[in-house]
This record gives C-alpha cells, structure tokens and sequence, in this order.
C-alpha cells in the first residue's frame, strides 16, 4: 500500500480538510470490493449526473433511496417469496444490497425513476444565492467624496 503525505495540501490551503478524509477513504477502500448491483455514473449537463442502477428483478416497492449527511444510500431487500421454487438454473440475483454514493456539498437528489430494470437517480448541483459569484461595483473617487461632503 502506497502512503502519501499530504502536508503540501495544508500549507497552500484552508478550510480543505475534507479532501484529505475523501482521498484517506479511497485510498483505503479494498479492491475486492462487492460489485453488486453494476451500475453507472453519467454526467447529463455541467451541474448534474445521473446514477443508474441496474435492479432487475426487484419492484419500486422493495427499493429504498434515501439521503444521509451529503451520503446517497441505495438499499433493496426482496420480500419472501410464496412457496418454494426449484431453479434449474438461476442468473439474475436479486439478493438484498445496500449501495452507498458520497455526495459533494450542494449536491442535491432531483428525483427517481424505476423503468426496465434499471433505478435511475437525479442529481443536480444547487448553489446558494448567497455562495455564488457577484459583481461588486466600484464607486470613482469623485462619487465617494461627494458621498462624504453631502453627509
């Protein structure tokens, strides 16, 4: 395992310490994580992305989408079934998961959608008023000492 020392990151900025708790996370995430369900990540415009999950064989109903503290879970449980069956031969998995997305600040879930099998999940990047760029005018000195005299 490889160790990185991320001191040159403190020095150079402030109020980043996220990014070092972000990269400590992935670096030590195992390779042979669980890859169940498959599933992929789309960028759809310059602020949002799509996650689709592939989630055959389950309904809405067994499916839960929640947001946590800037955490996306996904999780499915299949409800017993009735009766026992006898698969002669049996592909499609539908054991319960739990998938878990780390969401950036102002990330936001815009909405989900179950069709053909597939979970998809909308995000979208919204920034406060407050956070976004504004132009700040600057009076000329003239005005500003027009401004003094009249008060």
């Amino acid at each position: 395992m490889r160790n990185f020392d991320l001191s040159p990151l403190y020095r150079a900025t402030v109020g980043f310490d996220q990014i070092a708790d972000l990269m400590d996370r992935v670096l030590t995430n195992d390779v042979s994580r669980e890859t169940y369900p498959p599933y992929n990540i789309e960028k759809t415009a310059e602020d949002a992305w799509r996650i689709s999950i592939a989630v055959a064989g389950f309904t809405e109903d067994e499916l839960n989408v929640e947001v946590k503290e800037n955490s996306l879970h996904v999780s499915a449980g299949k409800a017993a079934e009735e009766g026992e069956r006898t698969y002669l031969h049996r592909g499609i998995a539908t054991r319960a998961f739990t998938r878990r997305f780390h969401l950036a600040e102002h990330v936001r879930v815009t909405g989900a959608a179950h069709e053909n099998g597939m979970l998809h999940i909308e995000l979208a990047r919204e920034i406060p008023e407050a956070l976004k760029p504004r132009r700040i005018e600057i009076a000329s000195t003239r005005e500003a000492e027009g401004a003094t005299i009249e008060a």
